[in-house]
């Protein structure tokens, strides 16, 4: 399969928006909207514990207890790390058979800033480990149960937390609305960008907002070698930070095994990309752990020097198997790296220009900057107001990200414009809350019990 083909959807044919509209109102008789609020986990339901365990077993055996720690901080971090759990649920709930380009794991921290290749601030869905061709239900319930989840954990009531849900549908459906009716090219050039984020964002003081800009302008690669590196004769180091940070053996004597990597990536870039970063060279690398539920996976960061020793990171991540896949149907691109590059530059508004992938000795890798003007909210650190509005925020930009498989008129036929679907979402949160909450409790019990080994604050 060649770099440049994208994700193909199964069903996917030419047909007027108008028509597609009809088709989708006509789901309704088939899925109705209220099903979506179902929650029934029944006796058959898989182990989350087993399944996190066989996730385990293709990680990096030292850092799987760090993985299981980080998870156990708390419920929202347990749901963080679980989206092979979810992916197995969700399996079991009703879907229109609507197939978009999905994210595969769009909770609320997978949403925030980076920096568009014009240098302009962005806000768009930021992680791909697990994109797919998959129902656009599965997003919304997973960005849906995510909000839930984070309003519990920071004290909201049962109201707040309700609303704060209810904005994040609410908002899906009735800018998929406004996508159905755009034309292809002005929905594929819409953007969220800062002056959109003050728009939605009234709750929250313009200064925090000004604040948040301002701290992810300065994430650049600069910023990041001040961090993370140190110079000794006249050659900058990446410094180890066990069990975080650390410089592999193979790193450091298996060049082969790095050349190849490195000129397998090359080829995927764009020319005028490709020429750029032969204006650099790699002077070290080291093993990073990130996130929650991607770590024990091979994490490396490169920094890279110009001509002027000017720096560049790159984070070099492997992809495995989407979660989704066993649960809808194989990836249509058998390489997860590029999988995972083409569900990123089809959802998102614009894409990191590194942003590629590679392969070494049968393990699969995608590509990008490091810190590149990235930003995130304080989730727990948000009220009631500002939660919501942030939600909505997240279900913008999800509406767009599917908007961008051209199903746009069919989801917005089946949403309509009554509160049916949202009040469904609503109801289907707080149930698979409360069944997060117990599969975290079973977590911390294994942990207490010895039976899962845990690092905790790693």
């Amino acid at each position: 399969m060649t770099e440049g083909l994208p994700m193909v959807l199964s069903d996917q044919v030419v047909m007027p928006a108008k028509a597609r509209a009809v088709a989708g109102k006509r789901l309704r008789r088939v899925v109705p909207r209220e099903a979506h609020g179902e929650w029934n986990p029944g006796p058959k339901r898989a182990d989350p514990l087993a399944l996190l365990e066989e996730q385990n077993l293709a990680r990096i055996p030292q850092l799987v207890p760090v993985r299981m720690g980080r998870m156990a901080a708390s419920s929202f971090a347990f749901y963080r790390g679980a989206a092979a759990v979810m992916a197995a649920d969700l399996a079991s709930t009703p879907v229109t058979g609507i197939e978009v380009v999905a994210c595969g794991d769009a909770h609320l921290s997978n949403f925030g800033l980076f920096a568009s290749p014009e240098r302009r601030l962005l806000f768009d869905v930021n992680d791909f480990d697990e994109t797919l061709p998959a129902p656009w239900e599965w997003d919304v319930k997973r960005l849906a149960a995510s909000g839930m989840i984070a309003a519990r954990q920071n004290g909201f009531d049962r109201a707040h937390s309700e609303e704060a849900v209810r904005g994040a549908v609410r908002s899906y459906r009735e800018r998929m609305i406004t996508f159905a009716q755009l034309t292809a090219l002005d929905t594929y050039y819409s953007q969220v960008d800062t002056d959109s984020i003050v728009m939605v964002m009234a709750a929250v003081p313009r200064k925090q907002i000004d604040k948040a800009v301002a701290t992810a302008r300065r994430n650049t690669a600069v910023r990041a070698m001040a961090k993370l590196a140190v110079t000794s004769d006249d050659s900058p180091r990446i410094v180890d930070q066990p069990p975080l940070v650390v410089h592999p053996p193979e790193l450091q004597s298996d060049q082969p095994l790095i050349d190849a990597a490195v000129a397998a990536y090359s080829a995927s870039l764009r020319e005028d990309v490709a020429l750029l970063l032969s204006r650099f060279r790699p002077v070290d690398a080291a093993h990073k752990v990130v996130g929650v539920g991607s770590v024990g996976t091979a994490c490396f960061i490169v920094l890279l020097l110009d001509d002027r020793d000017a720096p560049l990171f790159l984070q070099v991540k492997e992809a495995q198997q989407s979660v989704l896949e066993r649960h809808w149907r194989p990836s249509p691109i058998e390489h997860p790296g590029r999988r995972v590059v083409s569900g990123q530059r089809i959802m998102q508004s614009a894409s990191d220009i590194f942003l590629g992938s590679s392969s070494a000795r049968g393990h699969h890798f995608y590509v990008r900057q490091l810190r590149d003007m990235k930003g995130s909210a304080p989730i727990e650190a948000l009220p009631p107001p500002a939660l919501t509005e942030y939600l909505e925020l997240c279900g913008w930009v999800l509406a767009r990200a599917h908007a961008q498989s051209g199903r746009a008129a069919e989801i917005a036929g089946y949403l309509g414009s009554s509160s049916a679907f949202d009040v469904a979402i609503v109801r289907f949160a707080e149930a698979y809350a409360d069944q997060n909450e117990i599969d975290y409790q079973v977590l911390l019990a294994a942990i207490k019990a010895g039976q899962t080994s845990a690092q905790p604050g790693a």
